[in-house]
This record gives structure tokens, C-alpha cells and sequence, in this order.
């Protein structure tokens, strides 16, 4: 029987295409070590790899299964930069610092790709990527990006498509122009995610699932992280749970990061005679609550997205998801959907991801709003590298201000209603 996740809805297409999938333990009784690492997705999981990798005694816990998150359930896009674009990064926080975020991006999309093939995991790596406008009136701000990009921030590889360009490489007439990203791509992100995993075993790291975090706090000059079947005590601690942490873990952090739910389908396999992503980039629209699709090697389209927001996971996942396929994709409108799945993506209130100490020795990243494959991945090589006294580029990070949401943790279910549903109306007009 296929396992199902406990904390985000339905089977995956990547979880029942993937052969091995191996299983961790639960902890059975208290145990030391120099880092306890909370979450089990691409932050704690790297972290772990590159802390054991020299010698640091390391003890992760996932309240689920490695992958079960969004790092195991994503739209599998790498992107380039942040959330803003460098041209509004310079308008919030510099021009110097502007350049420093833009590079650290790059950094983390090389480091993800140069990870896989160092480790051998075969993630399915396809190039390109695709952002098109849902509205009339984005070509000026398009053409502003990619000559910003090109001119000062020596990133080439953007190119404007027209309305004729977007439709024949989408194949679909039902955007209004759009970039072409030729530095980026997509992968399979559950191969990637185990395969970090098992690097992390290999190299000494103590991995434990199905071991939830009850409390954290100090004892004895160490940190004790409380759980269900025993006691880690450490050094330092890094909670690494993104959207899926708790106000009983961590009530500060969780009053700053929003976690949003989004639901992702896969088709069959698209007719070639459809003439869908021919040239096999990934995609993402305009929109605040942004519609994300893309065709796997073996021709299944995966669409992301949905417009109906509510606190609870849908009955169905799968209605609201052949609407949104059919309005861009009308040929399409009866294709068959086979797996439909959701998880929640980490926000914060300025879009920036979240390191902060929330007490001495521990450490707490998360927000990654909507970037997390490679920034995720690369935050926990940093965090790594800061306790090695290696790097202290988590700084950058760590210097922006991120507050707490109106109302702090006890209101953001009701908050995302409301905003959600507000911005899904904005983008259909």
C-alpha cells in the first residue's frame, strides 16, 4: 500500500514514480549530540549532510516521513533570484545588497545541481523556464527585467517572447507575452530530496521519522529538544519546518511564516500532437496566487495551483484543477487526471526567507515564499558552514527584517482566507 502523508493531502505522482524510497526510524529514548536538527526536508536534511560530512555529531527528527512536506511535493521549478526581482531588491534594500542576494540565488541553483551529480541522484534535470503574463500591459516591465538582468547583473540569459513566441512555445494563445529563462529548469523534487537524505546517512548523520518535537528549550547549559519517544539533548539546535511549524514548538517563528496550501495534478501523458511545452520548459504566470505547470520526461503535464483558498485541505483537489487546465489548455479540458496532491508553502509578511536565533544555540529558517528548492538546500549548506566558521553569508538573511503577520500565529488561518481570497479576485481582473 502507498503510503500517505499525515500532514498534506493526497498521493504524489513523484511519490508512486519513485522505485526507492527508503524508511528512517522512529527515536526510541534520549540521546545527545552537538546539533539537533527539527525537519526533515531540504534545509534540515542539507544540513545535516554537510555537518556529518565533517565530523559533527548530528541528530535529525521529522514528525513525518522525509518528504512528506513541500520539499518532497513542489512544482519541481528552480527559478532565478528571490521572491522581488534584483530591479525591486534595489528599491527595498540597495543596489549593493541587491547584488549580494542575486548572487547567493545563483549560488544555490549551482550548488543544488553540482549536489546531484556529485551524490549521484538522478533528478530529472530539464532546462528552461517560461514567465508569462495573464494581463495585457507587463511588456514594458518584462523588457525593463531582462535588460536590468543582462546589463546589471550579468545574468544573459533572458530573452522577451512576444504574444506569437509565448503561444507557439507554450501552445496555448492564452497569455500576453512572456520570458524565456534559459539558465534555470526543473527537476523531480522527492528524487532529490531522498537522495540528500541517504547522503546525509551515509555520512554519519542519525535520522529519525515519525518523531514529532513536542517543546524545546535549555537544560543543564545544553538545549533539550523534547519529543514523543525521548529527549535530544545538544549543543545547537536548528529548526528547519518551514510552513509546517508549530506555535507549541516555536510560537515566535510560527507568528512570522504563513503557510499557504497549494495542489498540484498530473495528467496522463499529453498527445504530442497537442503541441504542449514543446520545447519542455517549465511555467509560471503573473498572478499573485500564481498558476505553475510543467510536463514531466515521460509527457504527464503537472499543473499547480488553485483559486479557491480555505483553512482546510479540498475534497476534492482535482475540480478546481481541470477548470484552470482548460483555460489555458481548452484541448485538454477532458484529459485525465491520476494524481492530484497539496502541501504548504512557507511565506513571510516581506517575501524574504526567515533565519533568526529565537534563543541562544538555536536557530530557526523557514519562509522561503514560493523559492524554497534552492534556497532551502542552500540555507542549510550555510547554516552548516557558519558552525564550521566557514561562511557567514546567512547573514544576509539574518540582517532583514521579517515581522510577525498581523494577529502573530493564533490568526493566520483566518488571515489567509481573507488575503487569499482577496488577491484570487484581484488577478481575474
Amino acid at each position: 500500500m502507498e503510503w500517505q502523508s499525515p500532514i498534506a493531502p493526497g498521493l504524489s505522482w513523484y511519490q508512486v514514480t519513485l522505485k526507492d524510497r527508503p524508511t528512517y526510524p522512529m527515536l526510541d529514548g534520549s540521546v545527545s549530540a552537538d546539533v539537533a536538527i527539527v525537519g526533515g526536508g531540504y534545509t534540515g536534511l542539507q544540513a545535516a549532510y554537510q555537518l556529518a560530512a565533517n565530523g559533527v555529531d548530528v541528530v535529525l527528527v521529522d514528525a513525518a516521513r522525509f518528504g512528506d512536506g513541500a520539499s518532497g511535493r513542489n512544482g519541481g521549478q528552480l527559478g532565478t533570484g528571490q521572491h522581488w526581482w534584483p530591479e525591486e531588491m534595489e528599491t527595498k534594500l540597495g543596489q549593493a545588497r541587491s547584488h549580494a542576494f542575486f548572487k547567493l540565488a545563483e549560488d544555490a541553483k549551482s550548488h543544488l545541481l553540482d549536489f546531484a551529480r556529485a551524490h549521484k541522484i538522478d533528478v530529472d534535470f530539464r532546462p528552461g523556464q517560461l514567465t508569462v503574463a495573464h494581463k495585457r500591459g507587463m511588456e514594458d516591465s518584462y523588457r525593463h527585467h531582462i535588460d536590468a538582468l543582462a546589463d546589471r547583473y550579468d545574468y544573459p540569459h533572458l530573452s522577451f517572447m512576444s504574444r506569437q513566441e509565448t503561444a507557439e512555445r507554450l501552445g496555448s494563445e492564452r497569455f500576453f507575452c512572456g520570458i524565456r529563462d534559459i539558465g534555470t529548469g526543473h527537476i523531480h523534487p522527492l528524487k532529490l530530496l531522498v537522495g540528500t537524505a541517504k547522503a546525509a546517512a551515509k555520512a554519519g548523520a542519525r535520522l529519525f521519522e515519525q518523531t514529532k518535537a513536542l517543546n524545546i528549550d535549555r537544560a543543564d547549559g545544553r538545549i533539550a529538544v523534547e519529543t514523543e519517544r525521548g529527549t535530544i539533548s545538544a549543543e545547537r539546535v536548528l529548526i528547519a519546518c518551514n510552513g509546517y511549524i508549530e506555535e507549541h514548538l516555536d510560537p515566535r517563528t510560527a507568528a512570522k511564516i504563513m503557510p499557504i496550501r497549494s495542489f498540484i495534478g498530473a495528467t496522463v501523458p499529453v498527445p504530442k500532437s497537442k503541441n504542449v511545452l514543446p520545447g519542455g520548459e517549465s511555467v509560471d504566470d503573473s498572478r499573485f496566487v500564481v498558476r505553475y505547470f510543467r510536463k514531466t520526461p515521460t509527457g504527464e503535464l503537472l499543473f499547480g495551483g488553485r483559486e479557491a483558498y480555505t483553512a482546510n485541505d479540498p475534497k476534492d483537489i482535482t475540480r478546481h484543477l481541470y477548470r484552470q487546465i482548460a483555460e489555458i489548455y481548452p484541448s485538454l479540458a477532458k484529459i485525465e487526471i491520476t494524481h492530484a496532491w497539496g502541501g504548504s508553502v512557507g511565506i513571510t509578511l516581506p517575501r524574504h526567507p526567515l533565519v533568526e536565533e529565537i534563543m541562544p544555540g538555536v536557530t530557526s529558517i523557514g519562509g522561503f515564499s514560493g523559492h524554497g528548492l534552492m534556497l532551502s538546500n542552500y540555507c542549510g549548506k550555510l547554516y552548516a558552514e557558519e558552525i564550521l566558521g566557514r561562511s557567514q553569508d546567512l547573514d544576509l538573511y539574518r540582517d532583514l527584517d521579517v515581522p510577525a503577520f498581523p494577529g502573530g500565529g493564533p490568526l493566520r488561518k483566518p488571515l489567509l482566507f481573507l488575503a487569499l481570497t482577496w488577491f484570487a479576485l484581484r488577478d481575474r481582473f
